[in-house]
């Protein structure tokens, strides 16, 4: 190469060393005429900008900006807490107050439960316009001793807690905008045709825990409440049905009273229900078709004296037929286990199961393969089987994922388990697929399983 050079002229030489530092000269002057032109630009700019948006978008390291939040008054109650991070709410319980504090204005949430509470007065809720919520439960409040009409005062109240009280009465009047009353554990013995008037908001209401009798709810005290879901009666003194229930109705608890039988057609206006809880009562029979509802997914009639089988509606998923004393009535009528188990009387419509076979095909007289039963779960303990459910039930009910057997009667005294105390079949993937897709349609269906979740007791 440098052979070659040598042999160039001078000029040719300069000229290619010149080139490149020429190319470089002339980038290097570019970017520099370009970052004075910028510079230009903002300048000629620079007040339209600082017109067009607020200062807060105008970064500064000195300067920490934040979300504003409206302001609240900080006022609470000397006797109670209301937290900086949930402004509108003021907790007062656990205190052993005798008497409820004077509530501020912008109080939303009031909780006063577990105290010794023992009148409501008017006076402390004066100023207590934006109140939703009252807890007042676990607590020494009498009938008599509520002010009359201070919770009606209450336009924005929604949901009342007064469980756990010594109240002889629903009070009454109540705001038209409440949807949860709660009223379970008091000695609540009368119903005024006036206390449930208006309430057509209302979607739970609890009486659980009193000492309710059939003739304080007959009439038209529940039917008026056109958005009512849930009822819970359950742990009263209830010989009878309650009558005149709403269509809208949902779930009804009735455990632990004294009901003896369920009228023929007694459901027929209620097509949306979804849970019935019927256990601890005094049940012996009731009619085959009665329970034939398209909604109804949980039915529990443990703890009872059923004679008699039932038809298993298509959409049930959870049954619960514990301690039941569904004993034939005559030795001479058995029949064997491989026919139907039962003593049947053709004339009077009346099948009386023997307690050691649970007839399957009157459960489900027949199958179709475009539109199967949902059942998934059986509770059949501490009755007299003496053998498992018959295979046939995997056919009617091909979901069925447990049958609980527990233990058996084998006499009042005795007690015994069959070979497979509990039976569980596992799914296959297919039908575990299936079975989670069912679940998330019926999760959006019913707006979450939270709200689904039934529990007589869970306020």
């Amino acid at each position: 190469m440098i052979f070659l050079m040598k042999g160039l002229p001078q000029q040719t030489l300069n000229m290619g060393i010149l080139s490149p530092l020429l190319t470089l000269s002339l980038v290097f002057g570019a970017l520099v005429l370009c970052q004075y032109d910028v510079n230009e630009f903002e300048d000629e700019f620079e007040d339209v900008l600082d017109n067009e948006y607020p200062s807060v978008f105008r970064l500064n390291p000195s300067v920490e900006f934040a979300v504003p939040y409206p302001e609240i008054s900080a006022e609470c109650a000397k006797e109670c807490f209301c937290p900086p991070t949930f402004p509108r709410s003021m907790y007062c319980d656990h205190r052993n107050l005798r008497t409820i504090p004077s509530i501020p204005s912008h109080i939303q949430q009031l909780y006063l439960q577990y105290n010794e509470i023992e009148a409501v007065l008017l006076k402390s809720f004066e100023n207590a316009t934006a109140l939703r919520e009252i807890n007042l439960g676990h607590n020494n409040i009498k009938s008599i001793m509520i002010d009359s009409g201070i919770f009606a005062k209450l336009s924005n109240l929604v949901e009342l807690h007064l469980e756990h009280n010594l109240l002889e009465e629903i009070p009454f009047p109540l705001p038209r905008g409440l949807e949860r009353l709660i009223l379970g554990f008091n000695k609540i013995s009368r119903i005024s045709a006036q206390a449930l008037k208006g309430l057509e908001n209302v979607t739970m209401l609890d009486l659980c825990n009193n000492n309710l009798i059939d003739s304080e709810i007959k009439g038209k005290h529940f039917s008026s409440m056109q958005s009512l879901m849930q009822l819970n009666l359950c742990s009263n003194k209830l010989q009878y049905m309650p009558p005149e229930l709403p269509f809208s109705l949902m779930y009804l608890a009735l455990e632990n009273n004294s009901i003896s039988f369920i009228p023929n057609n007694y459901f027929q206006e209620l097509p949306k229900l979804i849970a019935l809880r019927m256990s601890y009562n005094n049940l012996h029979e009731v009619p085959y078709n009665v329970f034939n509802l398209t909604n109804l997914v949980e039915l529990n009639l443990g703890h009872n004296k059923l004679q008699q089988i039932f038809y298993i509606p298509r959409s049930l998923q959870h049954i619960y037929l514990e301690d039941n004393d569904m004993e034939g009535h005559s030795p001479s009528n058995l029949h064997s286990e491989v026919n139907t188990g039962l003593d049947m009387d053709m004339g009077n419509n009346v099948c009386r199961p023997i307690i050691s076979v649970i007839n399957i095909t009157l459960m489900c007289p027949s199958m179709n393969p475009l539109s199967l039963n949902h059942l998934t779960y059986i509770r059949v303990d501490q009755n007299k089987l003496t053998a498992p459910i018959s295979t046939y039930a995997f056919f009617c009910f091909p979901h069925i994922r447990t049958i609980y057997y527990g233990e058996q009667k084998i006499s009042s005294n005795q007690q015994t388990q069959l070979r497979t105390p509990v039976f569980r079949r596992y799914l296959t993937p297919e039908e575990y697929d299936e079975a989670e897709e069912n679940y998330e349609d019926q999760d959006q269906e019913h707006g979450g399983r939270d709200e689904d979740y039934f529990d007589t007791y869970l306020y």
